[in-house]
């Protein structure tokens, strides 16, 4: 039997504020300060809300890039992103990549729901963003997709046909040549909730291995559309110095450009994958 959507109380935590944003995804996480090292029962608990609600967000957080790498690193050591054709842009630091965006912009990074990288043999665990610089009128957002909830939902009839059932994730479709091709489960299991997720996405996954095209394609935009209900996504409104942080294995996230010619600028950092993603298979 699977779990049900975690709702878990914010007084349960006792070191940070815990203010969930949506019935089955996302959570604002306070009385924190992430400019300096976090005590170890703060961390413990941010650890927590990172599991329990798959993006928590932090508001007004003046962090540089050695506070950023700092707490990211807490959760696993950091990678670089695989892409070559990348609208982001390197800095200085390999670890961290300049996200930003103006007059001057012709499109922007993530605008259809997408986990990030998933054409990597082992994509990332995780992403965290921080944008300095926002603009006005609340544009700018991004919004989050539980694909537990997702899961969840399905038909047992759909959750069986899935099973065991493999889908191409193909980088060039979004970066270019030289990106990597993986083949990973449409049903996988988050490798430390154990709770499965479908693992399909518009950007990466070109086709579903085991079936025909025809029958690939019309099993692909059914599993888009019903990961991306609104009744279990969440919308940050971003602030001046703010924070995102998702978990990669069990969310899609989307950018929503809807600000030109203002600006909206910041830098991410990505925590590595531990493993392929593994199947969840039927118990």
């Amino acid at each position: 039997m699977d779990k049900p959507a975690i709702t878990p109380s914010p007084a349960a935590y006792a070191h940070i504020t815990v203010t969930p944003v949506s019935p089955h995804i996302g959570a604002e996480i306070g009385g924190i300060d992430l400019t300096a090292p976090l005590p170890a029962a703060q961390l413990a608990e941010v650890k927590r809300a990172f599991l329990e609600f798959q993006v928590i967000f932090f508001r007004e957080q003046k962090i540089g890039f050695d506070d950023q790498i700092r707490i990211a690193s807490e959760f696993g050591p950091l990678g670089q992103h695989v892409g070559v054709n990348t609208i982001s842009k390197k800095t200085d630091n390999p670890l961290v990549r300049k996200f930003h965006y103006d007059e001057t912009s012709k499109r922007v990074s993530g605008e259809n729901f997408h986990s990030d990288q998933s054409c990597a043999e082992v994509p990332p665990l995780g992403s965290m963003l921080y944008n300095h610089t926002v603009p006005p009128h609340g544009g700018g957002d991004t919004m989050f997709s539980s694909m537990y909830a997702a899961y969840e939902a399905l038909s047992p009839r759909m959750k069986q046909y899935l099973d065991g059932l493999t889908a191409t994730h193909d980088g060039t479709r979004v970066f270019g040549p030289g990106t990597p091709v993986s083949v990973h489960p449409v049903i996988t299991r988050h490798p430390e909730t154990g709770r499965k997720v479908i693992f399909v996405n518009t950007d990466f996954t070109s086709h579903i291995n085991e079936v025909s095209r025809a029958e690939s394609d019309a099993v692909l935009q059914f599993l888009y559309q019903h990961c991306n209900r609104a009744e279990w996504t969440c919308r940050f409104r971003w602030r001046d110095h703010s924070i995102a942080f998702w978990d990669n294995r069990c969310t899609h996230h989307k950018a929503i450009w809807d600000y030109w010619p203002h600006v909206r600028s910041g830098f991410r950092v990505q925590v590595e994958g531990t493993e392929s993603p593994k199947a969840g298979r039927l118990d």
